[in-house]
């Protein structure tokens, strides 16, 4: 018998030919890529999200601080603030403590405004 495509016989559609010995190969590595290529985009992402995470836990708890603290005792009557009394009356003045309270509802509104409008790429 002769070839379809070298006869030229019309109308025959030619015999799909075997793949070649190393095929399954080729389609395990494809398969291997895809995966390789998927797993560090999922470690990539949960590595944003965690990191998003503890910048909203870190500034919910700083800015916490910063509200309470200046206005406990402990915030005068510390060892740092005893060599220096100078520097103990600032601290102890009542705009610096309100100062320090604003501050810390600011890292707890950035904090939370960073959680609301988290999305992810994709």
């Amino acid at each position: 018998m002769s070839d379809p495509m070298i006869s030229g016989a019309p109308g025959k559609a030619p015999e799909p030919q075997p793949p070649p010995p190393d095929a399954p190969a080729i389609l395990l590595d494809r398969s291997e890529g895809d995966q390789s290529e998927s797993r560090p985009h999922t470690v990539q992402l949960w590595m944003h999200r965690i990191s998003v995470f503890l910048f909203v836990l870190i500034s919910a708890v700083a800015g916490v601080l910063l509200i309470i603290l200046p206005w406990t005792p402990e915030w005068t009557d510390n060892y740092l603030l005893l060599s220096f009394p100078v520097l103990r009356g600032i601290v102890a003045n009542g705009f610096f403590r309100g100062i320090c309270s604003g501050l810390g509802l600011l890292d707890i509104w950035i904090g939370f405004w960073e959680a609301l409008h988290y999305h992810e790429h994709e």
